[in-house]
């Protein structure tokens, strides 16, 4: 009976859900996926396909998940469906391209904070505003003071009362309809074909999934859940579609108080929105607010990351020096410090938002549709387990192959927008594997000698 109360009913995993999705991005990646829209019917467009590869993809996860319940995510998986080098090489590029998500997380912050004194604040600016975030939070891991659980409810909290308020902004069309802005969704300068529509999709997109990110936690639920079969479908639907909402509503509110034009040359977006609506006060008190749900994310990031390069150190998979930790305060310091000083150097390698986020959905789209393609060899694999009792998915194979067609769909997007970065995600990615093999060679060569 405890085993049972135990484990996450309905209403704990749609909040779970939701809390997985929800992050910083909808108060910065608005103006971006704006900017590369060419219409407004682009715009809502991405937002709403940006949802539905949202709940697609969840739902592959969770099943994946349900037939191969084990720590350690998407390495397990990986290594269990794929040849050690691509595990190996594309959890390693997961942990870049978090990195550079904290860095382009911390940047959104810090341009929000900078809001707050009056100054022309540039790119670089921001970026050291963001390295010494995550340098203070780094020292207070190092400490060992482990506050991620509290950090992150309040980052919960503060992330659902700043979407709460810009959706109010709706409610108050006196305030903003007597401004230019808010009538300003004239059509582009020029007239655009089909192709055009298409194209302009793809790259708004990518600050999209940016945005829509986090689902891919749901491969951690395993056997967590009451009643998986029924239970994770609707935690997974019903969570989704209340995000899609809320992003709709959010968007909508940009939408009306910026104007769809304004909305490309704003960075810092809500602080528009509410400043025009509250006043200079309430958008101070809310890019505070944003400030600090911004610290307590790179907290629980520099927690959680280093871990996972602890867990490879001890298998082996990557040198024994990261499995080490300090005898004092119990802290992987090794891991702590590489992946702290990676946070710093990719912010450093990009500066600009845009230049992070087009590098880390990239990066995405390999573990994405490379994580989400063993749904179809764990099908195969544990064709035994069907009928036990676990989550598997309908409309299958429709929904993996919808979530890996969009996701190459917004690699060739990137790839076409900026093939620098594409270039740096494949040469990154091929590095990795080389150092598999040369880390491989080693250690079995150690162990020869050893003999």
């Amino acid at each position: 009976m405890n085993k049972v109360t135990q484990k996450l009913n309905l209403f704990s995993l749609t909040m779970i859900v939701i809390g997985f999705v929800i992050g910083m991005g909808i108060f910065r990646t608005a103006a971006t996926s704006a900017k590369d829209a060419i219409d407004p019917s682009v715009y809502f467009s991405a937002w709403a396909i940006g949802g539905i590869v949202a709940l697609c993809g969840a739902l592959t996860y969770a099943e994946i998940g349900s037939r191969f319940p084990v720590t350690g995510g998407y390495y397990r998986v990986f290594a269990k469906a794929y040849h050690p080098s691509i595990a190996f090489a594309i959890n390693c590029i997961i942990l870049v391209s978090n990195a550079a998500s904290i860095s382009g997380v911390a940047l959104i912050g810090s341009g929000y904070l900078l809001k707050l004194f009056p100054g022309n604040w540039t790119d670089i600016d921001k970026a050291l505003v963001s390295s010494a975030a995550i340098f203070v939070f780094y020292l207070v891991n190092l400490k060992g003071l482990r506050t991620s659980s509290t950090a992150q409810n309040i980052l919960m909290m503060i992330k659902i009362t700043m979407v709460v308020i810009l959706i109010s902004a709706l409610f108050f069309p006196d305030k903003y309809a007597v401004g230019d802005a808010a009538k300003a969704v004239a059509a582009p300068e020029q007239a655009f074909i089909w192709i055009d529509w298409v194209k302009s999709l793809g790259v708004s997109l990518i600050a999209v999934s940016f945005t829509y990110g986090g689902y891919q936690q749901t491969i951690n639920f395993g056997n967590d859940v009451q009643n998986p079969s029924k239970n994770i479908p609707r935690a997974v639907f019903i969570g989704i579609l209340i995000i899609i909402g809320l992003y709709m509503l959010v968007n909508l509110s940009y939408f009306n108080v910026v104007g769809f034009n304004q909305m490309k040359g704003e960075k810092e977006i809500a602080y528009v929105v509410i400043d025009r609506i509250f006043g200079n006060g309430g958008a101070a008190a809310f890019s505070a607010l944003l400030f600090l749900g911004v610290l307590a994310y790179v907290n629980g990031s520099l927690l959680s990351n280093p871990r996972v390069m602890f867990a490879m150190g001890e298998d082996g998979s990557l040198p024994k020096i990261f499995a080490t930790h300090n005898k004092k305060s119990n802290v992987i310091s090794f891991s702590l410090t590489v992946f702290a000083a990676l946070c710093i150097i990719i912010l450093y390698f990009s500066q600009e938002f845009e230049k992070l986020l087009t590098f880390t959905i990239f990066l995405d789209s390999f573990g994405m549709i490379l994580s989400a393609a063993t749904i179809f060899w764990f099908r195969k694999k544990t064709k035994h387990l069907d009928g036990t009792g676990i989550y598997k998915m309908k409309l299958f194979p429709l929904m993996p192959v919808i979530f890996i067609a969009a996701y190459l769909f917004v690699a060739g997007s990137i790839t076409i927008a900026d093939p620098k970065a594409a270039l740096t995600g494949v040469a990154v990615l091929a590095a990795f594997i080389i150092i598999y093999f040369l880390f491989h060679k080693k250690k079995i060569n150690s162990s020869s000698s050893g003999n």
